[in-house]
């Protein structure tokens, strides 16, 4: 048996640490030398294997590098994401590669008036300084810990936005779609724990024409079949009722099982559809009687957007759960958020929800400065003047082609008479080549959403953008 003083004897760097360190260094440095040998053979461009094997040779590496130092045209930007990126998607052709407040450039250096704001998403318009400085200052510091953790900037975000909005509890997610399914599960939750419905008979009950994403549960709940068709099945407990129609939704609501109503004050992918004056206070009154809560999916229409704070507010009523997002982060990130009180938000445990990102502290940090923004610059206020300007000037346009303007602040939309001559597609087209940015949604309506900053002088100057391109049919 060899005695363990030998084998010491033997070995000196377990007992002396620098000739261990020594020892390791050569060895890593004899294992590297050997990599990379063994490497550059694989990166030969001669051998045939790397371009069949789906790994990058050093030569087009070197190619792809040198391709990246010249601009591309906007055809060559449509043909690259044509090629290697899924096509789940129809863009309007303007290759876009710059954005500042209410404009965006192309590639080639034209200047545009931007009219879907991502959807509402840059409601403080294009790269807002502030915004930006807090998201930079902040990348530099933390940007993600997950929630096993605690961060300092966490609970100063949900200090600040559950105050601002007048709950309790906020549960901070990324996407607007997540929040949707986040008021779903904190619906369901409630109302087995709170309500007393038996377990798995909980309904959910959606207005026709909604629009909420498309994970499984958003499209088990459309009515339009470019979401739907090839994707079942479908979330069971999701049940639907007309848009703006009391009679329909209190028919619904005699059901015992119902646990929530979510609805979009105005639905915004349906086409800026505009419910009627005492539409949401009716909804409160039901959903309080029959003690179903109230779910607002304020994603597109909240801060700011609609002439007010939340859309819910032209009617001054409080939602059970309130769903942000979109410009929560005023387009430079995504941040979005469920708010509601303990009744309903403490039904949810310690691992029963959560996001790896959802929290984090570049996001919470971001989301705190794009409400400073929306708040400090009074951008309510000034979506309320300048859409009524929009849509006077709009009501001017000839009503053979525009057959009806509707909206509230800044989240408006034209319905365009379709013929053989002229579309709404069509129509975006020549809105682009006059400078002018904004997308058909359902065919024949465009959705007209600048960014909240815009000036009187703009919004006129493209109304007459406008109307020269209608005219031009």
């Amino acid at each position: 048996m060899v005695k363990f003083g030998n084998v010491l004897r033997r070995m000196p760097f377990l007992t002396q640490p620098s000739l261990f360190i020594r020892a390791w260094d050569r060895h890593r440095s004899i294992t590297m030398k050997c990599m990379l040998a063994h490497l550059s053979r694989w990166a030969t461009p001669t051998l045939s294997r790397a371009s069949h094997s789906g790994m990058r040779s050093s030569s087009t590496v070197a190619s792809y590098a040198k391709r990246e130092e010249r601009p591309l045209s906007p055809e060559e930007v449509f043909s690259r994401e044509e090629r290697y990126g899924a096509h789940n998607y129809h863009p309007l052709p303007v290759a876009l590669q710059r954005g500042e407040g209410i404009y965006v450039w192309d590639v080639e250096g034209r200047r545009y008036f931007d009219f879907l704001s991502a959807y509402s998403a840059v409601n403080q318009g294009h790269c807002h300084p502030k915004i930006v400085a807090a998201l930079t200052e902040q990348a530099s510091r933390l940007t993600l810990t997950s929630r096993a953790f605690y961060n300092d900037v966490l609970g100063e975000y949900e200090e600040f936005i559950t105050s601002l909005f007048g709950y309790s509890k906020v549960l901070p997610m990324n996407t607007g779609v997540e929040g949707g399914e986040t008021a779903c599960k904190l619906a369901r939750k409630w109302a087995y724990s709170v309500k007393g419905v038996p377990q798995n008979q909980a309904k959910i009950i959606f207005a026709e024409g909604n629009f909420w994403g498309r994970t499984l549960a958003a499209i088990s709940s459309s009515t339009d079949p470019s979401s739907y068709e090839g994707f079942g099945p479908f979330m069971p407990g999701f049940e639907l009722v007309p848009y703006n129609h009391i009679p329909a939704l209190e028919k619904a609501f005699q059901d015992p099982n119902v646990a929530a109503f979510m609805v979009e004050p105005i639905q915004g992918e349906a086409g800026v559809v505009v419910p009627d004056s005492g539409y949401l206070r009716k909804v409160r009154e039901l959903c309080t009687k029959h003690k179903v809560l109230f779910i607002a999916d304020e994603v597109q229409t909240g801060l700011a957007r609609t002439g007010r704070r939340l859309a819910v507010d032209h009617e001054e009523v409080r939602p059970d759960i309130l769903v942000l997002g979109k410009a929560l982060s005023g387009g430079l990130y995504p941040v979005s958020a469920v708010l509601c009180d303990d009744e309903v938000m403490l039904t949810i445990k310690p691992g029963e929800h959560g996001s790896t990102y959802g929290g984090n502290p570049l996001a919470c940090r971001v989301g705190i400065a794009a409400i400073q923004v929306m708040e400090e610059e009074k951008l309510a206020e000034n979506a309320a003047r300048m859409g009524k300007i929009l849509r006077v000037e709009l009501n001017k346009l000839p009503k053979e082609i525009v057959t009806e303007v509707r909206g509230k602040g800044l989240l408006n939309a034209i319905v365009i008479k379709e013929t053989k001559d002229y579309n709404a597609w069509r129509v975006c087209l020549r809105l682009r080549d006059n400078g002018l940015l904004a997308k058909p949604t359902h065919g024949h309506i465009i959705r007209l959403a600048p960014p909240l900053i815009i000036k009187e002088d703009e919004i006129r100057e493209c109304a007459e953008i406008m109307q020269r391109t209608i005219l031009s049919f």
